[in-house]
Order: C-alpha cells, then sequence, then structure tokens
C-alpha cells in the first residue's frame, strides 16, 4: 500500500469534482452506494454525437494512423461524418437494420471506425471481434461461435489476405464480405465502394429512429472462463457513461483545446471501444492509432509513437505502465516527451503496482516537478463504467465510487463484499440468452459483477472503493486460512519487479503458496548479466535469477503476516499465456482459473517433494 508523503512535490491540478456520496447499510449486511451528483443530460446516441462535432469543427482530426511508409494519415470529424453518411446509405440499401449486424474481424484502424460510424447510423449493430479469435487462434472456434451467435449479413476485413484462413472457417453464406484488399478466393465488395455511395435521405429517416434504447453494437466477453456471450451495447448505455463523466467535471472544458491521446488497446472492448472511443468524440480529440502493444517486440512501436506524440491523457493496462517506466528511466527524451502535455494517468483491468506507481511518479517529478494523478475506471462489458477514481490519491488499487446514475449494491458473500450495480450503463442483456440474461440480476434487478470490493475505510465511505479480486478466485489452504487472490498477486508483482510482468497464485487445499509466473525477459537479462548465457530458460536458471527472487520474496514474506501471504516456491515461465486455452485476453488480462487448470502439471512440480530445477523454493 502506498503510504502518503509530506516530502513530495504536490500533484498536477485535476480538474474533477470532491467524492459525495451515499451509503446506507442494510439490515442484511449489504451496502448501497451512490453518487449524490445529478448524472445531467445526456446526449441522443454516439453518431448524433459524431454529428454534433462534425458541425462544430469539420477540420478538426479524429483519428490518425500510421502508413505503411511510416507518417500520419488523419481523418478529420467532418471527413468521418460524411463516409460514416455514405456507409449508412450502402447498408440501408441492402436492406440491413437491427436485425443485421456487422461483424468486423479487422484491428483499430481509420476504416474500421468508418463501418462503426456508419453501421450506427443506419442502426445496424455492429460486433468489433477480437483479432485474436481471428489470427492468433489455431482452430478459429470462438470465431465461428461469435458468427454463429450474430448471424451477420456482412463481414469487413482490412487485408483479405491476413484474414484468409479466419474467413475461410466461416460459412460465409448470405454475407457480404468487405475488404480494403481483396482475399484470395473470396467474392469481396471493397470498401470505397460503399463510401462512393451517395447519401440520401434515408440515412437522416434512420438517424430519427434511433433512440437510447437502440442498440449500437455488440461486444464480447474475453472468453476466458469459455465461449464468449455477446453482450448488448445500446446507445443510452455508451451515452450515460459520458454524461457520468461530465458530471463529475468541476470546469467547462475548452472548446478550443484538443486533446490527443495514443491507443493502443482494441476497440472489441469497452475500454478503448466504448469508453476511450465515444469520450475522445465527446471531447473532440484526435485519437493517435498506435499499432504496439505491451509486449516485447511490439512495445517498441509505442515507444516510438511516444516521440511524436505527447499525450493529454495515456490510458493503459498495468503491464504496459511498468514497460514504460523501464524505457523512461533509460532515456530522459522520452520522459520528457511524454510529460510534456500529460494531465492525468488512467489504468484498468488489473491493479497497479505500488512500485510501478512510484516509478512513474518518479519520473514525473523529474520531468515536471510534479506528480501526476492516476486514475482508474472499473466496469465490465455488461456494465461499461461505473465506479471512477476522480480524486487525487497516493494509493493504488483503488476503484473508486460510482458514476452519477450509477447504484452500488455490495452484498455479503463469505468473507468478502460482492459488487452489484444497477444504472443507464449496464447492459439489457445477453444476445440471443435469455437463461444468461436471467442468471445475471439478481432478484432487484442489479447485475452481478463476480467481483469484490471493500471499503477504505468503512466509517467513511467517501475514501474510495479497493478491488478485492473474483468471489470465485479465493481459496482456502489446508490450514483452513483464506488466501485473496486478487491483493496477492500485486503484492508479488510489486515485490520482484521489474522481472515479474504477471503471476497466477496457487494453493487450493495445500499447506502453502506457490506461484507460476511471466517474466520479463529483458529485466532478467540486465539482472542476469551473463552475456554467455542465451535462451530464456538457461537465463532464468541463472543463479543471479534464483538470488534476486529468493531475496525479493522474502522481504516480502517477513511483512506478509501470516501463511494467507508468504509464498514458499515459485516458477519463472517461458511459454506464453494461450488464448486457445482461455488463459489470456487480447487486452492481457490473466485468468487464474484457466492458467492453473491447463498447466496442472507445472502446479504439480511446484508442489513435488523433489521440486525440478526450474522451481525456487523461497
Amino acid at each position: 500500500m502506498s503510504k502518503p508523503s509530506t516530502n513530495l512535490p504536490p500533484f498536477k491540478p485535476l480538474p474533477q469534482l470532491p467524492p459525495k456520496i451515499y451509503s446506507q447499510r442494510r439490515a442484511d449486511g449489504s451496502w448501497i452506494i451512490r453518487s449524490l451528483y445529478d448524472l445531467g443530460p445526456m446526449h441522443r446516441s454516439i453518431v448524433h454525437l459524431l454529428e454534433e462535432r462534425a458541425a462544430t469543427h469539420p477540420a478538426r482530426n479524429l483519428l490518425a494512423q500510421r502508413t505503411p511508409q511510416g507518417p500520419w494519415r488523419y481523418m478529420t470529424y467532418g471527413d468521418m461524418n460524411q463516409r460514416a453518411d455514405a456507409i449508412a446509405q450502402a447498408l440501408l440499401d441492402r436492406g440491413m437494420g437491427q436485425d443485421t449486424p456487422l461483424l468486423i474481424l479487422s484491428g483499430n484502424s481509420i476504416e474500421h471506425a468508418a463501418m462503426m460510424l456508419g453501421s450506427m447510423k443506419a442502426r445496424v449493430p455492429v460486433a468489433p471481434v477480437s483479432v485474436a479469435y481471428s489470427l492468433f487462434s489455431q482452430d478459429h472456434g470462438k470465431l465461428r461461435h461469435v458468427a454463429a451467435l450474430t448471424s451477420p449479413r456482412m463481414v469487413f476485413v482490412d487485408n483479405g489476405p491476413v484474414y484468409a484462413r479466419a474467413l475461410q472457417a466461416l460459412d460465409l453464406t448470405g454475407i457480404e464480405v468487405v475488404t480494403l484488399v481483396p482475399a484470395p478466393e473470396v467474392p469481396s465488395t471493397s470498401f470505397e465502394d460503399l463510401c462512393r455511395t451517395n447519401a440520401g435521405p434515408a440515412v437522416r429517416a434512420s438517424m430519427d429512429r434511433i433512440e437510447h434504447a437502440t442498440i449500437g453494437k455488440y461486444l464480447f466477453t474475453s472468453g476466458s472462463t469459455g465461449m464468449p456471450k455477446g453482450v448488448i451495447q445500446t446507445h443510452g448505455m455508451m451515452c450515460a457513461v459520458i454524461a457520468g463523466q461530465e458530471a463529475l467535471r468541476a470546469e467547462p472544458a475548452d472548446p478550443d483545446e484538443v486533446t490527443e491521446t495514443l491507443e493502443w488497446m482494441p476497440w472489441n472492448h469497452i475500454s478503448a471501444g466504448n469508453i476511450g472511443f465515444n469520450g475522445n468524440l465527446n471531447a473532440g480529440g484526435t485519437i493517435y492509432l498506435d499499432e504496439g502493444k505491451p509486449i516485447p517486440g511490439l512495445f517498441e512501436k509505442t515507444i516510438a509513437n511516444l516521440r511524436e506524440v505527447s499525450p493529454m491523457v495515456f490510458g493503459s493496462a498495468p503491464i504496459a505502465f511498468s514497460m514504460l517506466a523501464d524505457a523512461m528511466e533509460r532515456d530522459d527524451a522520452l520522459r520528457d516527451r511524454f510529460f510534456a502535455k500529460l494531465r492525468y494517468m488512467g489504468y484498468g483491468g488489473a491493479t497497479l503496482s505500488d512500485d510501478v506507481s512510484q516509478r512513474m511518479q518518479a519520473l514525473a517529478i523529474k520531468s515536471t516537478g510534479q506528480r501526476i494523478a492516476l486514475t482508474t475506471m472499473y466496469g465490465a462489458t455488461e456494465t461499461q463504467g461505473i465506479t471512477v477514481v476522480h480524486w487525487i490519491t497516493e494509493r493504488v488499487g483503488l476503484i473508486g465510487l460510482p458514476l452519477p446514475g450509477v447504484t452500488l449494491k455490495l452484498v455479503p458473500n463469505g468473507q468478502k463484499l460482492e459488487v452489484r450495480v444497477k444504472g443507464p450503463t449496464v447492459t439489457p442483456g445477453y444476445l440471443n440468452r435469455p437463461d444468461l440474461t436471467e442468471a445475471a440480476f439478481d432478484e432487484e434487478g442489479f447485475y452481478k459483477l463476480g467481483d469484490a470490493a471493500k471499503f477504505v475505510d468503512p466509517y467513511e465511505a467517501a475514501k474510495g472503493l479497493i478491488f478485492d479480486g473474483r468471489v470465485t478466485e479465493d481459496f482456502k489452504l489446508s490450514s483452513g486460512t483464506w488466501v485473496s487472490v486478487g491483493t496477492l498477486r500485486a503484492e508479488v508483482i510489486s515485490a520482484v519487479s521489474p522481472l515479474i510482468q504477471d503471476c497466477v497464485i496457487a494453493g487450493l487445499d495445500k499447506e502453502y503458496i506457490a506461484v507460476l509466473a511471466w517474466p520479463n525477459m529483458q529485466a532478467a537479462r540486465e539482472i542476469c548479466s551473463d552475456p554467455t548465457l542465451k535462451t530464456p530458460d538457461e537465463i532464468l536458471r541463472a543463479q543471479a535469477i534464483v538470488d534476486f527472487v529468493r531475496d525479493r520474496l522474502g522481504k516480502h514474506n517477513k511483512g506478509a503476516g501470516g501463511s494467507s501471504g508468504k509464498v514458499a516456491r515459485i516458477m519463472l515461465m517461458t511459454e506464453p499465456p494461450s488464448i486457445d486455452g482461455h488463459e489470456i485476453t487480447d487486452k492481457g488480462y490473466v485468468n487464474q482459473r484457466a492458467t492453473l487448470e491447463r498447466r496442472a502439471r507445472l502446479v504439480e512440480d511446484l508442489y513435488a517433494k523433489s521440486p525440478p530445477q526450474d522451481v525456487i523454493v523461497v
């Protein structure tokens, strides 16, 4: 836990209202929590918002994307709105509507955005699908499942040859394929042909029929515990998140200021596809599309982009902050470019470790003389964002407090408080699965997230909530002691930073806790510092690595209290997490249960009487 410091520089101001909430503990032990700030007016739809911004500043850049030659190419708000009108007309000419979705298999791009916005203007639900299902999966099982669930009338892929195997895995009977580059042996329509369609009054008539209940998208759960579920995303849901964030503003936005962001996270997830993209529309900002990712070999692209783009807001997964800190600690020019315009940073999807937070703040101080607020928004595919940290705090691990318009219910579940939510940001249900929809909500209409949260201070609820792991992830040791998996994972990563990128916790019905971890190989090479060792296995078994891990976990164990926090053994793995094995989502979030099940043999090695060489005994 981060401790407040009195000798550090102040934070750069964060123009957000302070916490102001209502909280009540019921007789059954549950809590009701909601914001006392009013939600305020909501936009009619995301595409009505696009039209408003295109009318206000048509020449402002909405998106920027690298060309294959290197320079950025841009799409303005005005041009994007015109393209969306043309695409909407083309879809309407084909008789498409609410019952004939568009499936998008490609990653983030200007053309992807045009297809998405054009579809929504035509009231055609757009279903962006994880690129991993098409390009990294070997059996395309999840892709076929998504196609069967949505029954699309049209599929968009940007590069037909790249997605040829994915297209061949689908039954394309009655489905029109739209491409930038045609796929071999797959009849297709040119994207540019759609854009040349003359928009007529039918587009305006379609726009006039859009309401808050109109379905804008189907987004799919990560599929980390089975096949993905299609989550209905209405325009009202998406607009409610924007309205909730606007209600927390402490000062009006400057209409002449252009917010710039760099975005790698995929649009098939709510964080980038809804929160990020729609929030940028509302701000009238510019998104620079980042082809990098926080994995070795691709993060270099993110670094190269950050040498050109100084974001006002930077949001990413915690692993990206760790890798970014590594790079900026070695490069003052990169550090100064990154912090030049930065107002705040946002992380999500997992807890940011204290260690990474402190490193980022040290870099901010060196560059600006100030600390930079770290915020987070918590939610799910089914709920959009429901809580946010909208005040300056020295703590990491908070999930904040409810957005205006949202009501949280915390329900006792074993030793934890299970999070449930009701409000305009919550989905009406799952596509073609009324059974799952019914099971997802409780008797009062609250959606059950399956997560747990706890108060920073139960006597002062306005201090916020802390993520307390998944209700189903926690387990008991053979002694009967409960292990809080979410908390311990963050603590282990922090303790062995920068060597460990992520990990899972084992120990169900065992005498002690053991860990399977994925190492940061760049950090491992630096710690090892032996150029004669070449392969990952050789490096990870080096005595310098073993000593480093034992030292760091030994210090962690001394302050961990009882057996619920002490790590006895750890294995550093070289095989990356598997998408087909449900171990990881394309955003990099690891599934604890699926990993332990898939790697059961490694778990056995962790608990062997005479463990193999790759098990480090602490």
